[in-house]
């Protein structure tokens, strides 16, 4: 799997064979930072369950601020911490071994763009939805890829989405309430 922009484009990432790990295809990746715009200068991105690092490397490599990737696999943390070396460790990534719902419950941070690939069919969207708010700034955007599509997520509604094969691609910002 390649980086598609940015300060890193076109260098190669590697990552292990594991069950139920989905690497964000290139043209979903390309179709999200469409979206998003190209640049992302200044955000700070959290990358939930970044099992490939697909969408955390793409951040890196697009100017974020800081880009923090949490994986509770082993092997997949192993490989992340490889690519992060052979891209001369990015200043702004920071890798954690972690469980989602700890990291949710226990980190200081808020993050102006929530990426979610959670493992399907597991329920994660419903438990982590209550701490979503938690650490997200006010104008955040949140990114899930899902079995289904989704209309919306508590109170994140879905603003892009999209299909590739069996995954379904959101893009969701919280709603705005009418005053």
């Amino acid at each position: 799997m390649r980086i598609i922009g940015g300060q890193y484009r076109r260098r190669v990432l590697k990552f292990p064979d594991s069950e139920g790990l989905r690497p964000t295809p290139d043209r979903v990746r390309e179709t999200l930072f469409n979206w998003l715009g190209q640049q992302l200068d200044g955000k700070h991105c959290l990358d939930l369950f970044a099992g490939s690092g697909a969408l955390g490397f793409e951040a890196a490599s697009r100017g974020a601020t800081k880009v923090v990737m949490v994986e509770h696999a082993a092997k997949a943390l192993v490989a992340l911490q490889a690519n992060a070396e052979m891209l001369a460790d990015p200043p702004a990534l920071e890798i954690r071994r972690a469980d989602a719902l700890q990291y949710l419950l226990s980190t200081k941070m808020n993050f102006d763009l929530i990426f979610l690939d959670p493992p399907f069919n597991k329920g994660w969207l419903d438990r982590l939805e209550p701490l979503l708010s938690r650490v997200s700034k006010d104008d955040a955007v949140l990114y899930v890829e899902a079995e289904k599509s989704l209309d919306r997520l508590g109170v994140w509604q879905t603003t892009r989405r999209g299909r590739a094969g069996e995954v379904h691609f959101h893009l969701m910002q919280r709603e705005q309430l009418e005053t």
